[in-house]
Protein backbone atom coordinates (compact mmCIF):
# COMPACT_ATOMS: atom_id res chain seq x y z
CA UNK A 1 0.00 0.00 0.00
CA UNK A 2 1.64 3.15 -0.90
CA UNK A 3 1.78 6.22 1.77
CA UNK A 4 0.08 9.66 0.81
CA UNK A 5 -0.32 12.84 2.66
CA UNK A 6 -3.58 13.74 3.82
CA UNK A 7 -4.63 16.62 1.47
CA UNK A 8 -3.50 14.13 -1.24
CA UNK A 9 -6.49 11.46 -0.48
CA UNK A 10 -8.85 14.45 0.06
CA UNK A 11 -8.43 15.12 -3.41
CA UNK A 12 -8.16 11.19 -4.48
CA UNK A 13 -11.17 10.66 -2.60
CA UNK A 14 -13.35 13.78 -5.07
CA UNK A 15 -11.52 12.55 -8.16
CA UNK A 16 -12.36 9.20 -7.73
CA UNK A 17 -16.01 10.11 -7.51
CA UNK A 18 -16.03 12.87 -9.91
CA UNK A 19 -14.92 10.25 -12.83
CA UNK A 20 -17.64 7.95 -11.53
CA UNK A 21 -20.68 10.42 -10.98
CA UNK A 22 -21.60 13.67 -13.04
CA UNK A 23 -23.31 15.07 -10.65
CA UNK A 24 -20.61 15.66 -8.41
CA UNK A 25 -19.11 19.22 -8.75
CA UNK A 26 -17.21 21.35 -6.46
CA UNK A 27 -17.70 25.53 -6.01
CA UNK A 28 -15.49 27.33 -3.92
CA UNK A 29 -12.95 30.51 -3.83
CA UNK A 30 -9.88 30.42 -5.91
CA UNK A 31 -10.20 26.22 -6.25
CA UNK A 32 -9.52 26.28 -10.07
CA UNK A 33 -6.01 27.29 -11.46
CA UNK A 34 -4.62 28.41 -7.66
CA UNK A 35 -6.08 24.95 -6.29
CA UNK A 36 -7.83 26.60 -2.92
CA UNK A 37 -6.19 28.21 0.01
CA UNK A 38 -3.94 24.96 0.62
CA UNK A 39 -3.78 23.30 -2.31
CA UNK A 40 -5.89 20.36 -2.05
CA UNK A 41 -8.02 21.04 -5.10
CA UNK A 42 -4.96 21.81 -7.72
CA UNK A 43 -4.73 20.23 -10.89
CA UNK A 44 -8.94 19.03 -10.84
CA UNK A 45 -9.55 22.07 -12.89
CA UNK A 46 -7.46 20.74 -15.73
CA UNK A 47 -8.92 17.53 -15.87
CA UNK A 48 -12.81 18.35 -14.62
CA UNK A 49 -13.01 21.76 -16.39
CA UNK A 50 -14.61 24.96 -14.97
CA UNK A 51 -18.14 23.83 -14.86
CA UNK A 52 -17.10 21.08 -12.66
CA UNK A 53 -14.35 23.13 -10.69
CA UNK A 54 -16.18 26.14 -10.21
CA UNK A 55 -14.74 29.03 -9.00
CA UNK A 56 -16.64 31.82 -6.80
CA UNK A 57 -17.27 35.14 -5.97
CA UNK A 58 -16.39 35.87 -2.35
CA UNK A 59 -19.17 35.22 -0.91
CA UNK A 60 -19.78 32.64 1.91
CA UNK A 61 -23.57 32.73 2.14
CA UNK A 62 -24.20 32.73 -2.16
CA UNK A 63 -21.35 29.92 -2.24
CA UNK A 64 -23.47 27.45 0.55
CA UNK A 65 -26.39 28.71 -0.97
CA UNK A 66 -25.89 27.64 -4.58
CA UNK A 67 -24.54 24.54 -2.71
CA UNK A 68 -27.97 24.13 -0.83
CA UNK A 69 -29.80 24.89 -4.54
CA UNK A 70 -28.01 22.74 -6.53
CA UNK A 71 -28.24 19.55 -3.69
CA UNK A 72 -32.15 20.10 -3.94
CA UNK A 73 -32.59 19.84 -7.70
CA UNK A 74 -30.59 16.76 -7.96
CA UNK A 75 -27.04 17.68 -7.90
CA UNK A 76 -24.57 16.48 -5.15
CA UNK A 77 -21.97 19.51 -4.59
CA UNK A 78 -19.27 19.77 -2.27
CA UNK A 79 -18.71 23.08 -1.02
CA UNK A 80 -15.11 24.12 0.25
CA UNK A 81 -14.63 27.21 2.21
CA UNK A 82 -10.92 28.22 2.65
CA UNK A 83 -11.13 28.55 6.50
CA UNK A 84 -13.63 26.67 8.68
CA UNK A 85 -14.07 30.55 10.72
CA UNK A 86 -16.32 31.60 7.44
CA UNK A 87 -18.47 28.56 8.25
CA UNK A 88 -20.27 31.89 10.32
CA UNK A 89 -21.25 33.54 7.05
CA UNK A 90 -23.03 30.04 6.06
CA UNK A 91 -24.64 29.72 8.83
CA UNK A 92 -28.10 30.96 7.74
CA UNK A 93 -28.13 28.86 4.75
CA UNK A 94 -26.68 25.76 6.83
CA UNK A 95 -28.60 25.81 9.41
CA UNK A 96 -31.70 27.56 8.87
CA UNK A 97 -32.10 25.69 5.38
CA UNK A 98 -29.68 22.87 3.94
CA UNK A 99 -29.78 21.00 7.99
CA UNK A 100 -34.29 21.89 7.84
CA UNK A 101 -35.38 20.46 3.88
CA UNK A 102 -35.67 16.61 4.25
CA UNK A 103 -37.47 17.12 7.44
CA UNK A 104 -39.44 19.84 6.22
CA UNK A 105 -41.11 18.30 2.84
CA UNK A 106 -40.99 14.88 5.13
CA UNK A 107 -38.27 13.44 3.09
CA UNK A 108 -39.54 14.51 -0.43
CA UNK A 109 -36.27 16.46 -0.83
CA UNK A 110 -32.53 15.70 0.06
CA UNK A 111 -29.55 17.74 0.27
CA UNK A 112 -26.74 15.64 -0.55
CA UNK A 113 -23.96 18.09 -0.28
CA UNK A 114 -20.85 18.25 1.68
CA UNK A 115 -19.10 21.27 3.24
CA UNK A 116 -15.09 20.71 3.41
CA UNK A 117 -13.42 23.24 5.21
CA UNK A 118 -9.91 23.42 7.15
CA UNK A 119 -9.94 24.00 10.37
CA UNK A 120 -7.90 24.56 14.10
CA UNK A 121 -4.83 26.52 15.00
CA UNK A 122 -1.23 26.12 14.76
CA UNK A 123 -0.27 27.88 11.50
CA UNK A 124 -0.07 31.63 13.03
CA UNK A 125 -2.93 32.25 11.14
CA UNK A 126 -4.70 34.23 14.21
CA UNK A 127 -8.15 34.79 15.81
CA UNK A 128 -9.91 34.96 12.83
CA UNK A 129 -8.28 32.10 10.85
CA UNK A 130 -7.72 29.34 13.56
CA UNK A 131 -11.05 28.70 15.04
CA UNK A 132 -12.70 24.90 15.84
CA UNK A 133 -16.33 25.64 15.63
CA UNK A 134 -17.54 22.23 15.34
CA UNK A 135 -19.84 22.22 18.19
CA UNK A 136 -21.83 24.97 16.97
CA UNK A 137 -22.80 22.76 14.02
CA UNK A 138 -22.91 19.19 15.85
CA UNK A 139 -25.97 21.26 17.91
CA UNK A 140 -27.86 21.30 15.10
CA UNK A 141 -30.05 18.27 14.06
CA UNK A 142 -29.88 17.18 10.42
CA UNK A 143 -26.47 18.30 9.91
CA UNK A 144 -23.46 15.42 9.77
CA UNK A 145 -20.28 16.59 11.05
CA UNK A 146 -16.64 14.66 9.80
CA UNK A 147 -13.14 15.25 11.96
CA UNK A 148 -10.50 12.98 10.24
CA UNK A 149 -6.84 12.60 12.11
CA UNK A 150 -5.08 10.89 9.14
CA UNK A 151 -5.20 10.16 5.74
CA UNK A 152 -6.72 6.76 5.86
CA UNK A 153 -9.68 8.05 7.29
CA UNK A 154 -9.80 11.17 5.38
CA UNK A 155 -10.59 9.21 2.07
CA UNK A 156 -12.92 6.93 3.34
CA UNK A 157 -15.16 8.90 5.69
CA UNK A 158 -15.00 11.44 2.27
CA UNK A 159 -16.20 8.88 -0.20
CA UNK A 160 -19.07 8.20 2.49
CA UNK A 161 -19.93 11.68 2.86
CA UNK A 162 -20.34 12.27 -0.44
CA UNK A 163 -22.87 8.86 -1.00
CA UNK A 164 -25.00 10.27 1.89
CA UNK A 165 -28.01 12.32 1.42
CA UNK A 166 -27.78 14.37 3.91
CA UNK A 167 -25.49 17.46 4.44
CA UNK A 168 -22.39 16.51 5.75
CA UNK A 169 -19.53 18.98 7.57
CA UNK A 170 -16.27 18.12 6.92
CA UNK A 171 -13.43 19.52 9.07
CA UNK A 172 -9.98 18.89 7.57
CA UNK A 173 -7.44 20.23 10.10
CA UNK A 174 -4.40 22.39 8.12
CA UNK A 175 -1.66 20.95 10.29
CA UNK A 176 -3.05 17.22 9.28
CA UNK A 177 -2.58 18.13 5.55
CA UNK A 178 0.88 17.33 5.37
CA UNK A 179 1.24 14.73 7.57
CA UNK A 180 1.31 11.05 5.74
CA UNK A 181 -0.28 7.64 6.17
CA UNK A 182 -0.74 4.55 4.01
CA UNK A 183 -3.89 4.89 2.02
CA UNK A 184 -5.29 2.26 -0.54
CA UNK A 185 -5.74 3.61 -4.27
CA UNK A 186 -9.06 1.95 -5.11
CA UNK A 187 -12.25 3.56 -3.15
CA UNK A 188 -13.49 2.57 -0.08
CA UNK A 189 -15.92 4.24 2.30
CA UNK A 190 -15.41 4.16 6.05
CA UNK A 191 -19.39 4.44 8.04
CA UNK A 192 -20.14 7.75 9.31
CA UNK A 193 -20.51 7.36 12.93
CA UNK A 194 -17.72 4.29 13.57
CA UNK A 195 -15.74 5.18 15.98
CA UNK A 196 -11.63 3.83 15.68
CA UNK A 197 -9.41 2.72 18.68
CA UNK A 198 -6.24 4.04 17.38
CA UNK A 199 -4.50 2.09 20.33
CA UNK A 200 -5.48 -0.51 23.24
CA UNK A 201 -4.87 0.46 26.34
CA UNK A 202 -5.62 -1.04 29.94
CA UNK A 203 -5.32 1.94 32.62
CA UNK A 204 -7.70 4.62 31.00
CA UNK A 205 -8.88 5.92 27.76
CA UNK A 206 -8.32 9.32 26.13
CA UNK A 207 -11.19 10.28 23.81
CA UNK A 208 -9.62 12.80 21.34
CA UNK A 209 -10.33 14.62 17.76
CA UNK A 210 -8.50 15.50 15.00
CA UNK A 211 -5.09 17.04 15.55
CA UNK A 212 -5.87 15.56 19.25
CA UNK A 213 -5.59 12.03 18.24
CA UNK A 214 -2.12 12.74 17.48
CA UNK A 215 -1.26 13.92 20.35
CA UNK A 216 -2.76 11.99 22.58
CA UNK A 217 -0.73 9.33 20.45
CA UNK A 218 2.25 11.01 21.32
CA UNK A 219 1.13 11.15 24.76
CA UNK A 220 0.33 7.41 25.44
CA UNK A 221 3.64 6.66 24.07
CA UNK A 222 5.38 8.77 26.95
CA UNK A 223 3.00 7.21 29.55
CA UNK A 224 4.28 3.78 28.75
CA UNK A 225 7.59 4.62 29.54
CA UNK A 226 6.08 4.81 33.14
CA UNK A 227 4.20 2.02 32.93
CA UNK A 228 0.51 3.40 32.39
CA UNK A 229 -1.30 1.54 29.24
CA UNK A 230 -3.43 3.82 27.53
CA UNK A 231 -6.45 3.21 24.83
CA UNK A 232 -6.73 5.96 22.15
CA UNK A 233 -10.55 7.05 20.64
CA UNK A 234 -10.83 8.57 17.62
CA UNK A 235 -14.32 8.93 17.35
CA UNK A 236 -13.82 10.41 13.71
CA UNK A 237 -17.50 11.84 13.53
CA UNK A 238 -18.94 13.68 16.09
CA UNK A 239 -22.37 13.63 14.45
CA UNK A 240 -23.33 10.08 14.20
CA UNK A 241 -21.47 9.30 17.39
CA UNK A 242 -20.36 6.07 18.16
CA UNK A 243 -21.22 5.98 21.78
CA UNK A 244 -20.56 1.83 21.90
CA UNK A 245 -17.18 2.07 21.26
CA UNK A 246 -16.61 5.06 23.86
CA UNK A 247 -18.73 3.01 26.67
CA UNK A 248 -17.16 0.03 26.06
CA UNK A 249 -13.73 1.43 26.17
CA UNK A 250 -14.18 3.45 29.64
CA UNK A 251 -15.96 0.51 30.92
CA UNK A 252 -12.57 -1.15 29.95
CA UNK A 253 -10.51 1.01 31.86
CA UNK A 254 -12.06 2.73 34.19
CA UNK A 255 -10.93 6.21 33.41
CA UNK A 256 -11.20 8.92 30.64
CA UNK A 257 -9.89 11.77 29.71
CA UNK A 258 -11.63 13.88 26.67
CA UNK A 259 -9.49 16.05 24.54
CA UNK A 260 -10.47 18.61 21.44
CA UNK A 261 -9.04 21.78 20.19
CA UNK A 262 -12.27 23.83 20.42
CA UNK A 263 -12.69 25.75 23.31
CA UNK A 264 -13.64 23.44 26.48
CA UNK A 265 -16.71 25.65 27.02
CA UNK A 266 -19.18 24.25 25.14
CA UNK A 267 -17.65 22.10 23.29
CA UNK A 268 -18.10 18.53 22.66
CA UNK A 269 -15.70 17.45 25.20
CA UNK A 270 -19.07 18.02 27.65
CA UNK A 271 -21.34 16.19 25.53
CA UNK A 272 -18.86 12.74 25.09
CA UNK A 273 -18.60 13.38 29.25
CA UNK A 274 -22.38 13.46 29.79
CA UNK A 275 -22.95 10.78 27.78
CA UNK A 276 -20.61 8.66 29.47
CA UNK A 277 -21.96 10.08 32.64
CA UNK A 278 -25.10 8.89 31.53
CA UNK A 279 -24.49 5.43 30.32
CA UNK A 280 -23.60 1.73 31.77
CA UNK A 281 -19.55 3.20 31.64
CA UNK A 282 -20.72 5.07 34.59
CA UNK A 283 -20.72 2.30 37.17
CA UNK A 284 -17.46 1.09 35.85
CA UNK A 285 -15.74 4.57 36.13
CA UNK A 286 -12.94 4.69 39.13
CA UNK A 287 -12.21 8.88 38.48
CA UNK A 288 -13.79 11.68 37.93
CA UNK A 289 -14.24 12.37 34.00
CA UNK A 290 -11.67 14.72 32.85
CA UNK A 291 -11.74 17.33 30.03
CA UNK A 292 -9.64 19.13 27.81
CA UNK A 293 -10.01 21.76 25.67
CA UNK A 294 -8.57 25.41 24.11
CA UNK A 295 -8.94 28.42 26.58
CA UNK A 296 -11.61 30.70 26.47
CA UNK A 297 -9.81 33.06 24.57
CA UNK A 298 -9.40 34.00 20.47
CA UNK A 299 -6.76 32.01 18.89
CA UNK A 300 -3.09 33.99 19.05
CA UNK A 301 -1.29 34.66 16.49
CA UNK A 302 1.94 35.16 18.55
CA UNK A 303 3.10 31.55 18.02
CA UNK A 304 3.97 30.78 21.98
CA UNK A 305 0.71 32.27 22.92
CA UNK A 306 -1.45 30.14 20.13
CA UNK A 307 0.63 26.92 21.62
CA UNK A 308 -0.01 28.09 25.01
CA UNK A 309 -4.09 28.01 23.97
CA UNK A 310 -4.90 24.87 23.14
CA UNK A 311 -4.37 21.33 24.78
CA UNK A 312 -0.53 20.12 23.99
CA UNK A 313 1.07 16.86 24.99
CA UNK A 314 2.33 17.41 28.13
CA UNK A 315 -1.76 19.11 28.97
CA UNK A 316 -2.74 15.70 28.04
CA UNK A 317 0.16 13.69 30.18
CA UNK A 318 -0.58 15.34 33.31
CA UNK A 319 -4.65 14.95 32.95
CA UNK A 320 -4.15 11.13 32.52
CA UNK A 321 -1.97 11.12 35.35
CA UNK A 322 -4.56 13.63 37.56
CA UNK A 323 -7.09 10.46 36.60
CA UNK A 324 -4.88 7.92 37.90
CA UNK A 325 -4.11 9.74 41.16
CA UNK A 326 -7.57 10.40 42.07
CA UNK A 327 -8.71 7.04 41.48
Amino acid sequence: MREITYSEAVREAMEQEMRKNDDVFILGEDIGVYGGAFGVTRGMIEEFGPERVRNTPISESGISGAAVGSALTGMRPILELQFSDFITIAMDQMVNQAAKMRYMYGGKATVPMVLRTPSGSGTGAAAQHSQSLEAWVAHVPGLKVVQPSTAYDAKGLLKAAMDDDNPVVFYEHKVLYKTKSDVPEDQYSIPLGKADVKREGTDVTIVATAVMVHRALEAAEELEKEGISVEVVDPRTIVPLDEETIVQSVSKTGRVVVVHEAVKRGGVGGEIASMIAESDAFDYLDAPIQRLGALPVPVPYNPDLEKASVPQVPDIVQSVKKTLNNA
